[in-house]
């Protein structure tokens, strides 16, 4: 992934965005070509020097029988939205400004390992689930559902461990822009409906986003 220095994201920026609830598009080579699912998952990084990230697909999902030996991709995605050209005071001062797109993302690599053991398929249910319901009033949890029915997914779906051996991420917070056009940037972000952007934008410019370089 094409990443300028001024844009890159270090290590602590990469453990939140794996360890906050997500989804991440796989993307395998098989013999037919590449495959892509996006999928829901975890970050343990205990395992390896990177960690690893735990998914599950449906048994009936060919990618993970098809899957060639080698490398792997999931391509996790944050916050991103639309640039105006509109929302900078450099459009009035000269004009010189073009739209643009900011994002925050991180391209994962690694090995994959499938597992159809029931017991890892619990265990991953377990902490996907517990991930996803930590903010809700009433967290639901594996053993709220019958334990017939739950034997009974676990056996339509596959384990997939993606064991991490390199990241490369980016945070396109528009660091690059002058300090003035940062103010109309923030309002017009959150005029849009886009909050999650506009906290990043104005605590990035402040050095407050953890682990963005700036």
């Amino acid at each position: 992934m094409y990443t300028p220095e001024h844009f890159a994201a270090s290590p602590a920026a990469i453990q939140e965005l794996l360890g906050r609830p997500g989804a991440a598009n796989l993307v395998t080579a098989t013999a037919g070509g590449l495959l892509a699912t996006l999928l829901p998952f975890t970050h343990d990084p205990s395992i390896g020097e990177h960690g690893a990230l735990h998914m599950h697909v449906a048994r009936n999902n060919s990618q993970w029988a098809e899957a060639a030996l080698g490398e792997a991709l999931a391509i996790v995605q944050g916050a991103d939205a639309y640039i105006s050209p509109s929302w900078y005071a450099a459009k009035t001062e000269h004009g010189r400004v073009v739209p643009t797109w900011n994002y925050l993302t991180a391209h994962v690599y690694g090995e994959l390992v499938i597992h159809e053991d029931p017991d890892w398929l619990m265990q991953q249910l377990r902490a996907l689930s517990n991930l996803n319901e930590a903010d809700k009033e009433r967290p639901w949890t594996v053993e709220d559902a019958p334990a017939r029915y739950v034997a009974g997914q676990l056996r339509a779906i596959v384990g997939v461990e993606l064991v991490i051996t390199r990241i490369e991420a980016k945070a396109k917070l528009s660091q690059n822009r002058p300090v003035n056009d940062i103010p109309g940037l923030v309002e017009g972000l959150h005029g849009h409906g886009e909050h999650a952007m506009a906290a990043l934008v104005a605590n990035a410019r402040k050095g407050e986003v953890p682990g963005v370089v700036l």
